[in-house]
């Protein structure tokens, strides 16, 4: 039960990294200039570092925490049980039984996918100023992009099926509260996977706009 706890915390933690993150990105879309200040801002923080050793904790964690839990959970079971169905009707349940499969693929893409954001725009930090540029020279790159597109599409899915996991892990879906948690859930996916899908895509295609605009 502890571990299962942890697994949800875990998650939790970094979905709100990335509704923070995602607010900051799109910064970018309407004033550069400000987007610029705000992550020199945030680069100069003092408790940044700390921040990262947890998140690093979180990132490392959840995903070793659920592999421990699905083989556990399977060794439990038995090699002849099958896969857990759920008997829920609605429009969203086989997306949702689709995502819930999709578990470790989407966590694969993501870690591939920090990987190389990482390495792009973290381990090399950009200079003062220079954030959207290295932003853009990233997403430059064909495959670059198409990477960041699939991750903010498996973001969705993730917590599609990981948002009423979480819930359930730490007590809250009760039948009282089950409707408006999943509800909850599925719109936060909605708009962290749409928004992280969208945004790679419009910072390219920005540029071309506003020169097609000036011209």
């Amino acid at each position: 039960m502890i571990k299962g706890v942890w697994i949800a915390v875990s998650g939790l933690a970094l979905v709100l990294f990335l509704a923070l993150h995602l607010g900051g990105v799109a910064v970018a879309l309407v004033d550069p200039a400000a987007f610029e200040r705000y992550a020199d801002s945030l680069h100069r923080q003092a408790w940044l570092p700390w921040i990262e050793v947890v998140l690093a904790a979180a990132v490392l964690g959840h995903p070793l925490l659920s592999l421990r839990r699905v083989l556990a959970n399977r060794q439990a079971r038995g090699p002849v049980a099958g896969p857990l169905r759920s008997r829920r009707q609605g429009p969203w349940e086989p997306l949702a039984a689709l995502a819930a499969r999709a578990i470790p693929w989407s966590g694969a893409v993501l870690a591939l996918f920090l990987i190389l954001h990482l390495a792009q725009l973290r381990w090399d930090r950009p200079p003062a100023g220079a954030e959207l540029a290295a932003v853009r020279a990233a997403l430059a790159s064909p495959w670059s992009l198409a990477l960041y597109v699939a991750a903010g599409a498996a973001l969705g899915m993730h917590l599609l099926h990981g948002g009423e996991s979480a819930a359930r892990r730490l007590g809250l879906l009760a039948p009282a509260t089950a409707p408006s948690l999943r509800l909850a859930g599925r719109g936060l996916a909605l708009l962290l996977g749409a928004g992280f899908t969208l945004i790679p895509v419009a910072l390219v295609l920005r540029p071309a706009v506003m020169a097609g605009a000036g011209g």
